[in-house]
């Protein structure tokens, strides 16, 4: 996998905020070396947050984000003012960019409040050194000139020592594994199966396997019982997605672990244990409750889609209840939860770890079930402590 297939979900998220005309966009540029922002003199020049994924040595593969100026005025500052906001709830580090000769204002201590209760580590960047020097910087500020290029690679550096490099690796599959283990995954190739190409989740948990010295072997859900029967030994695991739970619990034999890529996701991503935990709200659900269905990435809902379509579908059938289904896809997640007694949150291949938490605690906050696809899959089929008996100490949890 070259550098420019790693996914944003897996990058380090770098955003640069300030107040409008600080040189954000011009520091942008001269960290990147490209002309990512357009630059000029007129206050409020960017006006929507610019993303760019590359690699930004001596980091990485980054996503680097330029946010519009956070003083910005009127309804339609106001609007850009939100979505600086929802920019920090995907931002691993934060760069301030300030005026050397202004200085700290009340808008840039008031991001510096908002770093600090995110736990966003940041920089304070005080541009235009050139003009106005800062010379008495403490050990997380420092003076740069966007124009000049003055302290641009000392700017980087800095970044890159914010970067978490004390967290073991994250493993989706193989901490389950061992070498020359078997794993059979099923991925059925439906109308709402991506053209040519297999989704995510099931990319990652193959380069895990492999990197685990293990074995895969891919087959459809239709395909699954001859497949085991052409096998000479037991598979180690079988995982499938998780739309296809029921016809795969019927097949797979008991002796044999089964979960879910989006189950695997959900350990992954940290979630597992809050979602288990939430599924439990889906039996108590009445009449005229609102569930909401999200998804972190945006594609076209077909006939059979699995948000859209499938969980509803199956939510009304195992409840009995007459529920309101509400959607949001990509980066919408509302912020205000009241009136939602339950969310049902995808695997969140295409969410950072940072957004991904902040959608789970804006619901733990405000006391609203968090469960994801997986879980709640299996839990309506009856299958929940089947499918995360791979983590026994949770699923003892289950009655």
């Amino acid at each position: 996998m070259s550098l420019n297939d790693i996914p944003s979900s897996e990058r380090v998220h770098i955003g640069f905020f300030g107040k409008r005309n600080a040189g954000k966009s011009s520091v942008v540029n001269a960290v990147t070396g490209q002309e990512l922002s357009v630059v000029s003199d007129v206050k409020g020049t960017t006006t929507d947050p610019v993303t760019k994924a590359m690699e930004l040595l001596p980091l990485g593969p980054v996503v680097i984000i330029d946010t519009p100026g956070f003083d910005d005025e009127g309804k339609l500052g106001e609007l850009r003012v939100r979505k600086t906001k929802q920019i920090l709830n995907r931002t691993d580090i934060a760069v301030l960019i300030v005026d050397s000769a202004a200085g700290l204002s009340e808008t840039e201590h008031q991001l510096i409040g908002i770093f600090k209760e995110k736990d966003i580590p940041y920089i304070v960047a005080y541009n235009k050194s050139d003009i106005a020097m800062k010379t008495d910087c403490a050990s997380n500020e420092i003076a740069v000139s966007a124009v000049e290029g003055n302290n641009i690679y000392e700017l980087k550096e800095m970044i890159a020592a914010l970067a978490k490099t004390d967290r073991e690796p994250r493993r989706i599959i193989g901490d389950l594994l061992s070498p020359n283990d078997l794993v059979v995954l099923v991925t059925p190739i439906d109308a709402s199966a991506p053209k040519g190409r297999m989704i995510l989740p099931q990319v990652q948990t193959l380069r895990d396997v492999l990197d685990a010295d293990a074995m895969a072997v891919f087959t459809k859900e239709h395909q699954l019982e001859a497949t085991l029967k052409g096998l000479a030994d037991k598979p180690k695991m079988v995982v499938t997605d998780s739309q296809a739970f029921a016809m795969v619990s019927r097949i797979v034999p008991e002796d044999v672990p089964l979960t879910s890529f989006s189950i695997l996701m959900a350990k992954y991503k940290g979630f597992l244990e809050t979602s288990v935990a939430g599924a439990a709200a889906i039996p108590h659900l009445k009449d005229g409750d609102t569930v909401l269905i999200s998804e972190g990435c945006t594609h076209h809902r077909q006939c059979g889609d699995i948000g859209s379509v499938k969980l509803p579908a199956l939510l009304k059938k195992t409840t009995g209840k007459e529920l309101n289904i509400r959607l949001s896809s990509g980066r919408e997640f509302p912020e205000d939860l009241s009136g939602i007694s339950l969310v049902i949150h995808c695997g969140g291949c295409m969410l950072g770890e940072r957004e991904l938490t902040y959608r789970r605690k804006s619901a733990e906050d405000q006391n609203v079930p968090f469960t994801n696809y997986g879980i709640a899959l299996a839990m309506m089929n009856g299958i929940l402590k089947r499918s995360i008996s791979i983590f026994p100490e949770l699923a003892e949890k289950i009655q």
